[in-house]
């Protein structure tokens, strides 16, 4: 598998998301919100994690991607874009 991943320390988004060549969506891999938006100030979050979810055979597929493969890449999600609070949007 090649993996091409990088992300900003301030921005819940990764610039660079390719696997395999392929242009990859985090949302393939899991769900990337605000834990605690009602306790943010405008334009800011108070708790924003990823947390992966289950495989699916369409993504591996889409991929060309094992299962092993697929939990490496949610677990970098997970760690690399669960910011906690956060203002860089103001």
């Amino acid at each position: 598998m090649k993996l091409e991943l990088e992300f900003y320390s301030y921005a819940c988004f990764s610039p660079t998301f390719t696997i395999n060549g392929i242009d990859a969506d985090s949302e393939d891999f899991g769900d990337l919100y605000d834990r605690d938006s009602e306790n943010a100030e405008d334009y800011s979050c108070a708790n924003m994690q990823f947390t992966r979810i289950p495989a699916k055979l369409v993504v591996l597929e889409r991929y060309n991607i094992s299962i092993p493969e697929y939990e490496l890449i949610a677990g970098q999600l997970e760690v690399g874009l669960s910011l906690g609070e956060c203002g860089s949007c103001v």
